[in-house]
């Protein structure tokens, strides 16, 4: 019974999961196009920023080329994970969309740290600021910035991946802005700090932006359930739908960003129709949490185990008398019905 259960489901839950809002292809030209101003624009800034002594100008070009290699990478990851799962990777390669986007959050982190500690030296000891210069720098690369966010935010934003890249940019965005406020005042009060303040206000968004990233694609790694997913709730869910006994081995992580995938083992009461439970649990994951790769191993109380241990389980859980463990070595807690936990 399990094997047939198992087996359906595979043929099922792959089939329709994996649906995106904007195609990938899309999502690659999107992309392309704002490596492309991206980098064009940046070769400028560097040659502008050392001409006019201002760090705000080189440290938004050193950003703007983590957001070139971070688009690089998402376009890189993009089609990895889209080859078809052989060999020894059974899932494929999706898991190269989540190093692009730990490996975008890393740059954020050590930029930020670089860039914070020019930013001192500067306070200590400001060098001499072409404000004028550092103003209409900043400007055109507020311009170019909102085009390339523009960009990104037409492709599938639900891909940790091109949120990473997405998050790159918005953050050159406004690291612009603040540019911009320098060279302001620079021009108008010629208080030269002004650029190194920019600059640390630039690190504080890297500093937000990078840590999301690492912390969400650590998530991923350590197999943890989704944001927004209780697994214990969920189990006792589950554990409450009728002629369901005992679940255990409840298994929840994502495959990748926006691919949630479950496993369980469900014990269903002497007598119970398996194959009806299981299409209602699937039912239940799929409707009420968005899981639709899931692999539920679905048996008969007893089919594994002594006499004794039907009688226990099909008694009910109490204080007095708990239900043996289905399995010797279960992972996790166990859920049983009316929120029953061990």
């Amino acid at each position: 019974m399990t094997g047939h259960d198992h087996g359906h489901h595979g043929a099922t839950a792959h089939g329709h999961s994996h649906a995106h809002a904007v195609s990938p292809d899309a999502d690659r030209r999107w992309l392309r196009a704002a490596l492309i101003l991206i980098t064009a624009y940046m070769a400028v800034e560097v040659v502008i920023g050392f001409v006019a002594q201002s760090l705000a100008l080189i440290s938004d070009a050193a950003h703007m080329l983590t957001d070139a290699v971070s688009i690089a990478l998402a376009l890189v990851a993009m089609r990895l994970a889209a080859r078809p799962a052989r060999g020894g990777y059974t899932y494929g390669l999706k898991r190269a969309e989540i190093l692009s986007a730990q490996a975008n959050g890393i740059t954020l982190l050590l930029l930020s740290v670089w860039l914070a500690y020019e930013a001192v030296q500067r306070l200590i000891s400001p060098p001499e600021v072409t404000g004028g210069l550092v103003l209409v720098t900043a400007l055109s690369g507020v311009v170019v910035n909102l085009v390339c966010t523009w960009f990104l935010s037409r492709a599938n934003r639900s891909s940790l991946n091109i949120e990473g890249a997405y998050q790159h940019i918005l953050t050159d965005l406004f690291g612009f802005v603040a540019t911009a406020v320098a060279g302001l005042i620079v021009l108008t009060t010629g208080f030269e700090r002004a650029d190194a303040i920019a600059t640390l206000v630039v690190v504080a968004l890297m500093l937000k932006a990078g840590t999301g990233l690492v912390r969400e694609s650590g998530r991923i790694f350590m197999e943890a359930a989704p944001a927004g997913v209780d697994p214990d709730a969920l189990g006792d869910h589950l554990a409450s739908t009728d002629q369901v006994v005992e679940v255990h081995d409840l298994h929840i992580w994502q495959i990748t960003s926006g691919q949630p995938a479950l496993s369980a083992h469900v014990l269903v009461e002497p007598g119970g129709d398996c194959h009806k439970v299981r299409r209602t649990l699937q039912e239940v994951l799929d409707l009420e949490y968005g899981i639709t790769h899931a692999t539920l191993q679905v048996d008969h109380v007893g089919e594994q185990a002594s006499a004794d241990e039907v009688l226990t389980l099909s008694t009910g859980p109490g204080p007095e008398q708990p239900p043996a463990d289905h399995c010797e070595d279960t992972h996790g807690p166990v859920h049983r019905p009316g929120g029953y936990r061990e």
